[in-house]
């Protein structure tokens, strides 16, 4: 199984490939009205998806566990996860949106979207394998009306 890293450890990955191309590269560096505003905007959202995520999984009792999704005992499809089927990862990713924010280098955006590609290719897909194996029909009837992302 792809598996390899808990998806917390990849997240702090790329926050760190953010940080560290924002002091290497002397160029890049951007401004605009409201930049501050906007990063407490996504970096509440991200709490907020993040805290009903792991709520919903809480009351469904089922596992959290990214690099275990064997040990699924139920599919969580209502509330958030009706708009997105991995809404602890769009967290993530809004928090290393803001940082880019923060950091103010526009590079760090193609970092961002180098999270989301290898969170597609390492972890979801093969989440999502294993979840169709689990839960077959309800998982594929999920899938095909709830985006991966947003």
């Amino acid at each position: 199984m792809e598996l390899k890293l808990p998806p917390v450890i990849v997240f702090f990955c790329f926050a760190l490939i953010m940080y560290v191309l924002d002091t290497v590269l002397p160029f890049g560096f951007f401004d605009f009205f409201g930049r501050l505003v906007l990063v407490k905007i996504l970096i509440g959202l991200a709490v907020i998806v993040s805290l009903i995520s792991l709520g919903q999984f809480y009351f469904k009792k089922t596992t959290v566990d990214p690099t275990k999704p064997e040990k699924a005992s139920s599919l969580v499809t209502n509330g958030v996860f009706s708009v997105s089927r991995n809404p602890m990862y769009f967290a993530m990713l809004l928090l290393l949106l803001a940082l880019g924010l923060v950091l103010s280098n526009a590079f760090n955006t193609m970092v961002a979207a180098g999270f989301v590609g290898y969170m597609n290719k390492f972890q979801i897909i093969s989440e999502e394998r294993m979840l169709l194996e689990k839960f077959g029909k309800q998982f594929k009837d999920y899938m095909s009306r709830t985006r991966r992302w947003f």
